[in-house]
């Protein structure tokens, strides 16, 4: 079964935002992403921070799912420093995550007439942009760039596409070719790092990069469709890396791999380090990292965006491990941190993967086929994060791990998981 893709790249900017919600709807194209995954060390998972519900509501109508949407917004927009950016200048990524989600509001009121509070934000992005085609203040470059990139993308205002090219290029030419040029001799060959801090790739920026050379790619002028889309990734040696990070023996021989059940088919954050930790062999030293939540829906997200076949080993393996790992109490393996990126992320990879009700182990952590349940996952997901919206109209994790005390970056989030839903709630 293959993944249908038939729509890149056939409808012009004016029909964005329908062309977004239709692909990842039929399976390509989601949301946004933040600074969710850095390479600090593993910590234990912990449970004393768990975001605690204002209100236990039932499940949620189209129109209350609307009613959340808007208060978030207008939480946005009341937050939005004058000079344009939200929560800092110094990563523009987080205004770029906000502008997303402004842009994938229900009604497509801003993408009919951009106000003032977004053009205030992208006249910031675009005086980010440096000559090499990237965006950033000075850290963090792919990172940066590929959030702007979405931003921009997801515009649809032709007078960006000049810069959308010139990032596309950029992002193009920082995949990972270790070693011997032109041959997959390293398990970081494929992927996408920051750009800085360390030079090999890893999980997220890998899904950021991607995610915007698709979200770009849809963005192109109706007059390319069917043309080469100029600077693009290699997207075989895309799947070359994402599969260096699963934990599957049958494709990946890397010493680190799991030989536990419960670990087979998950993620971890680059080849050779998970921030779940790992655990250590008593007797032969050996140690075996461990998977977690939501890198492992980034990795079924990633291989959904390289076009891997849908009945492809790889992803029915960590599909196996997201069904028997399913839960709304926290990030698997992580407890609170990452806990809305966790839910942000499960909600793009489930659409995306067209999972309509997801079949669950009847307890977390279970392995094979005996007491499964349908699990209507777009409704408990809905109920969930509007029970966690805070009086004000936002959401905030009492968690700091990877930013999610930022108001602004954790309500972008949810918007953008919210917006999704509420477009395809139909499906249950």
């Amino acid at each position: 079964m293959r993944y249908p893709t038939h729509l890149l790249r056939t409808m012009n900017a004016p029909s964005l935002r329908c062309l977004l919600t239709l692909l990842m709807a039929q399976s390509l194209f989601g949301g946004a992403a933040t600074p969710a995954e850095t390479a600090a060390e593993p910590q234990p998972a912990a449970r004393r921070s768990e975001p605690t519900p204002t209100s236990a509501p039932s499940v949620p109508s189209r129109d209350q799912l609307g009613a959340a949407i808007e208060r978030g917004v207008t939480w946005l927009l009341a937050n939005q420093n004058s000079n344009g950016w939200w929560s800092t200048p110094e990563q523009p990524a987080v205004s770029a995550l906000v502008l997303t989600a402004l842009n994938r509001e229900p009604t497509g009121r801003f993408l009919r007439q951009r106000p003032s509070e977004l053009s205030r934000a992208y006249d910031f992005i675009l005086g980010s942009v440096r000559p090499d085609g990237s965006i950033h203040r000075g850290g963090l470059a792919n990172y940066n760039t590929a959030l702007c990139l979405m931003a921009l993308a997801s515009a649809g205002d032709p007078n960006f596409l000049p810069v959308i090219r010139n990032a596309r290029a950029y992002l193009a030419g920082t995949q990972i070719d270790f070693d011997e040029p032109g041959k997959l001799d390293s398990p970081f060959d494929g992927g996408v790092g920051y750009g800085s801090k360390y030079q090999h790739s890893d999980m997220n920026n890998t899904l950021m990069a991607i995610e915007a050379m698709r979200w770009s790619e849809a963005a192109l002028p109706k007059d390319v469709a069917g043309k080469p889309v100029g600077s693009d990734l290699n997207w075989a040696a895309v799947a070359h890396f994402l599969q260096s990070c699963q934990q599957l023996p049958s494709h990946n021989p890397a010493p680190w791999v799991s030989p536990d059940p419960r670990d087979r088919g998950g993620f971890v954050y680059y080849p050779g380090h998970s921030m779940a930790g790992g655990v250590t062999n008593a007797e032969t030293g050996r140690v075996a990292l461990r998977s977690y939540g939501s890198i492992s829906y980034a990795g079924l997200l990633s291989y959904i965006y390289a076009k891997v076949e849908r009945d492809d080993p790889r992803v029915t393996a960590v599909l196996d491990w997201l069904r028997a790992n399913y839960t709304l109490e926290e990030n698997p393996g992580m407890g609170q941190q990452g806990y809305f990126y966790y839910l942000h992320l499960m909600t793009k990879a489930l659409s995306a993967a067209r999972v309509e009700a997801l079949e669950v182990a009847a307890s977390p952590g279970g392995v094979g086929d005996a007491g499964q349940t349908r699990v209507p996952w777009r409704r408990e997901v809905a109920t969930r994060l509007l029970a966690l919206q805070q009086p004000d109209g936002s959401w905030v994790n009492a968690n700091p791990r990877w930013w999610e005390t930022d108001r602004n970056l954790v309500t972008a989030y949810v918007l953008l998981s919210l917006e999704l839903l509420h477009d395809r709630w139909d499906r249950g």
